[in-house]
């Protein structure tokens, strides 16, 4: 399974794709490396990649973020997994709402209650979507148009696929 990491400004795909022991295969955005890594001690991996060794301190500081020390760099990390994407889209305020409405995470479509050219009020839920074993409600958070639904009950969806489209 795939993990969005975001290191300082850049966001990586990052996937396991094999552990044997200490050693590991890892694909980043799509190129795989293999590696030996060893926790020294708590926090502390010595990673030997391409002939070369990398040690790194890796401190836990909020929720799913950490600090990633080197010998000469320090980076902030951020694991965006479905539930922070989910906890994210939540969290929008609303001049930040888009014209499109979507999971951040895959599912299938429970329930739509709107169809093309209702207008809908603040806070009137459109869509219903399960995902990860709860249904979640997407409701607009001002008085909008549907322009066009681009889903039907009972469709599997992807995440960041678009449901519905307002304007």
């Amino acid at each position: 399974m795939s993990t969005e990491i975001k290191i300082n400004d850049r966001t990586a795909l990052v996937e396991i794709l094999s552990r044997e022991g200490n050693k590991v295969r890892i694909s980043i955005d799509g190129k795989q490396y293999d590696a030996d890594v060893v926790m020294v001690e708590k926090g502390v991996y010595s990673i030997l990649l391409d002939n070369r060794s990398h040690n790194i301190e890796l401190i836990h500081t909020e929720n799913k973020n950490y600090k990633l020390n080197t010998y000469s760099k320090s980076y902030d990390i951020e694991i965006i997994d479905a539930e922070t994407k989910y906890l994210k889209s939540r969290r929008r305020d609303d001049s930040q709402e888009e014209a499109v409405i979507s999971s951040p995470m895959p599912g299938k479509v429970v329930k739509i209650l709107v169809k093309v050219g209702d207008q809908v009020k603040a806070g009137d839920t459109v869509v219903i979507v399960s995902a990860m074993k709860m249904e979640s409600e997407y409701k607009v958070k001002k008085d909008r148009i549907i322009k066009d639904i681009k889903v039907k009950e009972g469709d599997t969806i992807k995440a960041n696929q678009p449901l519905v489209i307002i304007e």
